[in-house]
């Protein structure tokens, strides 16, 4: 009678554990990813961008990168730095009497920043990725950052001549 006590005993406790047991968790579904934003401005390419800086009076090129950004990437030759954050409150410092091109590494903050302008009343050609436009051929001016000049403040210390007394 000990051996089917045993067995019973068994079969309670291993049941018991598998009911006792959490279930398996099914993932929880994904987010549904946001999506991209999507410029209603054109996107230039570097024939559009070419024909248009052939006559720099007329444009305006407004590069949303950092500094550091158009130092290791390369630029154009003139433009306006606005950095993305700041482009809304610096539209009052911007000329409305040019075609206005915006560049970025590739296109995503010069996209939106197009139609930023565009809805400020802005006459805005496109937007450009200057990556992109290097990849299609395209020069990109390379400027190195300038190293910072020493301060007048920063003199080299003179050590103090001792007195004898």
């Amino acid at each position: 009678m000990k051996k089917p006590m045993n067995l019973l005993l068994i079969m309670m406790l291993t049941t018991s554990f598998a009911f006792a047991a959490p279930a398996a968790k099914e993932p929880a579904p994904a987010a549904p990813a946001a999506e991209a934003y999507k410029p209603k401005a054109t996107q230039l390419h570097r024939a559009d961008f070419d024909a248009l800086i052939a006559t720099p009076e007329k444009i305006l090129v407004i590069d949303l990168r950092r500094p550091d950004e158009v130092s290791s990437i390369g630029g154009f030759p003139v433009y306006l730095s606005v950095q993305a954050d700041q482009l809304e409150k610096s539209l009052s410092s911007i000329p409305k009497d040019r075609t206005i091109v915006t560049v970025s590494n590739h296109s995503g903050r010069s996209g939106k920043a197009a139609d930023v302008l565009a809805s400020n009343g802005f006459n805005v050609a496109g937007y450009l990725g200057a990556q992109f436009y290097e990849q299609e051929g395209g020069k990109l001016t390379k400027v190195a950052i300038p190293a910072p000049k020493e301060s007048a403040s920063k003199e080299k210390a003179k050590p103090a001549a001792k007195h004898k007394h």
